[in-house]
């Protein structure tokens, strides 16, 4: 949910009320518990959506396993023989599920989403310049030598490197989410996404070199 321009999370226990019977419903609940009817989508976070509680570290094939089932159950076959306003709300449940699942599938947009959630506005949701003096070296540093680089092999190395610091550095923001420790996950997503934005360069670079 949003609330002054930032993701909360809502209390797993919350109710609303079913549009068709009236009767309350779980916030989570994608169907209602009384009639069946197909509820519209909740003002919910994207963990809660999924079943999860909010983390940096999931289960990725229990994410697949259940964003397919969700899937599956608001498929428009299962809502042929069904009014209306049942197929516009599974085809919202849809939508609101497909967002979710690719939001906390990427490591980057769940370090960011999560940021939000817990009340910080991320790095890297901002388009502006990032006031960090040694993350702003390290990428000019590494876009120089990208730039310098003659061959595809030495653009492969360059990549190399970036594509295992990038995996490191997933642990280190688990670690600091585990830590609390916003100010630091915020600052190591950010050096996530640079070093993502330079994988881009090197497979750019790499190709034009293999063009000549």
């Amino acid at each position: 949910m949003m609330i002054g321009g930032e993701h909360k999370a809502i209390p797993r226990a919350a109710l609303a009320e079913c549009w068709s019977c009236k009767g309350p419903v779980s916030v989570q609940a994608m169907f209602c518990h009384t009639c069946g009817a197909a509820q519209p989508p909740r003002q919910i976070d994207h963990f809660t959506r999924l079943g999860f509680e909010p983390s940096f570290d999931l289960d990725i094939d229990l994410l697949e396993k259940r964003y397919l089932g969700f899937q599956r159950s608001v498929h428009p076959d299962r809502f042929a023989n069904k009014s209306a306003r049942d197929r516009t709300m599974a085809e919202q449940q849809s939508v609101s599920l497909n967002e979710a699942f690719e939001t906390l599938n990427d490591p980057l947009r769940r370090a960011s989403y999560l940021l939000q959630l817990k009340g910080q506005t991320a790095s890297v949701a901002k388009d502006q310049t990032v006031d960090d003096p040694a993350l702003l070296m390290e990428a000019m540093e590494a876009r120089e030598a990208l730039a310098e680089a003659e061959s595809a092999e030495a653009v492969e190395k360059l990549a190399v490197k970036a594509g295992a610091d990038a995996i490191k550095l997933l642990s280190e923001i688990s670690k600091a989410f585990a830590a609390d420790d916003l100010a630091a996950a915020n600052r190591l997503t950010t050096r996530l996404k640079y070093l993502r934005k330079f994988l881009e360069e090197t497979r750019s670079r790499r190709v034009a070199l293999e063009s000549f």
